[in-house]
């Protein structure tokens, strides 16, 4: 656990010393009774134990439905309201290049009139970044928790386009290896990725009327976190595009592959097909004269031998260039 408490007056961040043997629960809340006006805290935890949030929980207020959902995550990005608390579900996500995987992971935001609650699941952790652009945006931490919950939203969107774009960048390349002149079966590649984007879309695509709303007026926010908010919404609009762009140009370029492959496919059966009908000619002939009937035409002739190899070549050529010349061979 990690609790900043931000002072108005004079723009700073005190930290709370949160290195006891229970985790710093009550250093943090002793430190949260003495809360004077013009001061929030912001309280981090890291995938934290039911007993231990549902302490914090009786303290700040919330919900038991709401510790619920941050103790056992797995929830879809969502916003709540118990009663003076905005409970707020966010996808995080991230590339990793070395297994080409787009990995999730998830926040909980929690704000209530003086206090802001992350909840982490997941190994990638917005709130360090966040803490970071708070402490360097003193006007945007003067409107109060409600900045922690910009910070953090603009800093998981922000992680989305990072990812939009690698994962872009490994279609472009993936989309010329199906189109090139190699004969390599990309299947699996293309459906690994695709379903890696369909992963990306759903940590993105039910976000996007979670945040609409935060960039209109609100009654109970400062107006001046309008623009902010809709800056985030931007950004996760056009992320959400992107993504949407590559799942339907992952759907093509499999299908353009597939038929692809069924090209390579009657490519070979009519190679095949050519050759068996070259070597019929001779195998015909062979057949003919090779039955030893006793009365067969030319079988006493002296040339009779080097005219059947004659017909049996000349047919063969003949084949083989008429399939040469129609693109079969």
């Amino acid at each position: 656990m990690e609790c900043a408490i931000y002072q108005e007056q004079t723009d700073e961040w005190e930290q709370v010393d949160c290195r006891q043997a229970d985790g710093g629960c009550k250093a943090t809340l002793a430190r949260l009774a003495d809360l004077r006006p013009g001061e929030f805290a912001w309280i981090r935890m890291d995938e934290p134990g039911e007993e231990e949030l549902q302490q914090l929980g009786e303290h700040l207020g919330l919900h038991q439905l709401a510790v619920e959902d941050a103790v056992h995550a797995h929830q879809r990005p969502k916003q709540e309201r118990y009663g003076d608390v905005l409970a707020v579900a966010v996808k995080t996500l991230w590339f990793v290049e070395r297994t080409a995987d787009v990995e999730t992971g998830e926040v909980m935001i929690f704000l209530g009139p003086s206090f802001a609650l992350t909840v982490r699941h997941g190994a990638a952790d917005p709130a360090v970044e966040a803490t970071r652009r708070l402490a360097e945006q003193p006007d945007l931490a003067r409107l109060g928790p409600v900045s922690v919950l910009h910070a953090v939203t603009d800093v998981v969107v922000d992680a989305y386009t990072q990812a939009a774009a690698q994962v872009r960048t490994d279609l472009t390349q993936l989309e010329r290896c199906v189109f090139s002149p190699a004969r390599e079966d990309l299947t699996e590649q293309i459906y690994s990725l695709k379903r890696e984007v369909v992963e990306f879309r759903d940590a993105i695509q039910p976000l996007v009327p979670v945040l609409q709303p935060f960039a209109t007026a609100r009654d109970d926010w400062p107006h001046e976190v309008v623009p902010y908010f809709r800056d985030v919404a931007d950004h996760l609009t056009r992320a959400d595009a992107e993504v949407r762009a590559m799942d339907d140009l992952l759907s093509s370029v499999l299908d353009a592959h597939l038929a692809k492959v069924s090209t390579w496919q009657n490519d070979d059966m009519r190679r095949i097909s050519a050759w068996a009908a070259i070597f019929a000619v001779p195998t015909m002939v062979a057949g003919i004269y090779g039955m030893n009937f006793a009365h067969m035409p030319e079988l006493d002739w002296r040339y009779g031998y080097p005219c059947a190899l004659a017909v049996m070549a000349f047919g063969a050529g003949f084949l083989y260039r008429a399939f040469r010349r129609n693109g079969w061979l």
